[in-house]
């Protein structure tokens, strides 16, 4: 099983954000994940479509849109115009889950479903069918530089369980220690923020941390 890892610009230098986006891709990144957050689905405040377009701009790898926002539905054209090539909704967050999927694929862009720590993978199992990637939160949503919640990897294989095809995503907390951690339970992508960009030796470094500490 191919592990890709997928830095989130919420921990990059913002000011220097092509050349970091650059930067990850030269370093052998696989995606690159925008963390879109409104103010009230999280208590932060980060990213619109216009930032996907400059990563866009920067970068010919794959872009996660994640959409920690209510009522996702209202955002999706504008996301997959600026040029997310998977789009990530929180079930939590939209009473018309089925629909919401439906749209991004007519829109072009693959769905991913994300769960905060609370939520339990068993309240996946009608939509698992219908999207390309689960991601599983283990931290809380709105902050990058969390600690990883230790009980996750049990969730995971939960959800590996449920699903021997569905691509398994883990957010929050990952690096070289914890990335064996989830991909021994069942996840293939990992999302890294802090432990990419904030990682002491460089970008390269943190991405080759992590590359080594899986394969």
């Amino acid at each position: 099983m191919k592990v890709e890892i997928v830095p989130s610009i919420l921990s990059a230098d913002v000011g220097r954000l092509t050349e970091q986006v650059k930067e990850a891709e030269a370093a052998g990144a696989d995606r690159i994940q925008v963390d879109v957050m409104d103010g009230h689905f999280v208590p932060n405040l980060t990213f619109g479509p216009l930032v996907v377009q400059a990563v866009r701009k920067a970068t010919s790898l794959p872009i996660e849109a994640h959409l920690m926002v209510l009522r996702p539905e209202l955002f999706l054209e504008a996301f997959a115009k600026a040029g997310a090539t998977l789009i990530e909704i929180q079930v939590e967050a939209t009473s018309s889950l089925y629909r919401t999927v439906q749209t991004i694929n007519e829109l072009g862009a693959k769905a991913g479903v994300a769960i905060n720590p609370a939520t339990p993978v068993e309240d996946l199992r009608e939509i698992l069918p219908y999207i390309d990637l689960v991601n599983v939160m283990t931290v809380e949503p709105g902050f990058g530089g969390q600690k990883f919640i230790p009980h996750s990897p049990d969730k995971i294989r939960r959800l590996r369980a449920m699903s021997a095809d569905i691509e398994i995503e883990v957010d929050g907390g990952i690096d070289a220690r914890t990335a064996p951690l989830v991909v021994a339970a069942g996840a293939s992508v990992l999302v890294a923020g802090n432990s990419v960009y904030g990682y002491k030796g460089g970008i390269a470094a943190g991405i080759r941390a992590i590359r080594d500490a899986v394969d």
